[in-house]
């Protein structure tokens, strides 16, 4: 029985594949779970009709997003925090912090979970973190924690 894949299923194949499986397989796990449709004809023009529109809308993503990867690269972004006179803060800066600082200061709202600070940041000083724009696009940004 030949399926195509809408989901990706481990040791099958990925989401779009054409694949050969057992009949009881198909028909008793893959298709009432809607991991697969049997492979018709109307069926493979459908999902070739939707790869087309999946990749139109990833290349105009892609476009949108490489945007703001100049800005990100070059802004220094200031993030000001509570300090004490030796320059150690009272706690650490979170990648909330450093999305709101991004937000306020060049309008680009990043989610914070794709933000990564590499070393624990708990004093003043300059330093990097990394974003995930995207699964292929990641960009490493400066920030300067500054007292307040």
């Amino acid at each position: 029985m030949n399926v195509i894949l809408t989901q990706d299923v481990d040791k099958l194949g990925k989401e779009g594949e054409l694949v050969k499986v057992r009949p009881g397989f198909g028909r008793n796990f893959l298709l009432p779970k809607r991991l697969a449709v049997t492979a018709s004809a109307a069926a493979l023009k459908d999902f070739e009709e939707k790869k087309k529109q999946d990749s139109r809308r990833e290349e105009k993503m892609m476009k949108e997003i490489t945007k703001y990867v100049d800005v990100l690269k070059d802004t220094i972004f200031k993030i000001g925090v509570k300090a004490g006179t030796s320059g150690k803060l009272f706690g650490t800066v979170t990648t909330h912090q450093l999305a709101a600082a991004i937000k306020a200061q060049k309008n680009i709202s990043i989610d914070r979970k794709k933000i990564s600070i590499p070393e624990e940041v708990k004093t003043v000083g300059t330093f990097t973190a990394n974003i995930d724009l995207h699964k292929d696009l990641n960009v490493t940004v400066n920030f300067e924690v500054v007292a307040e």
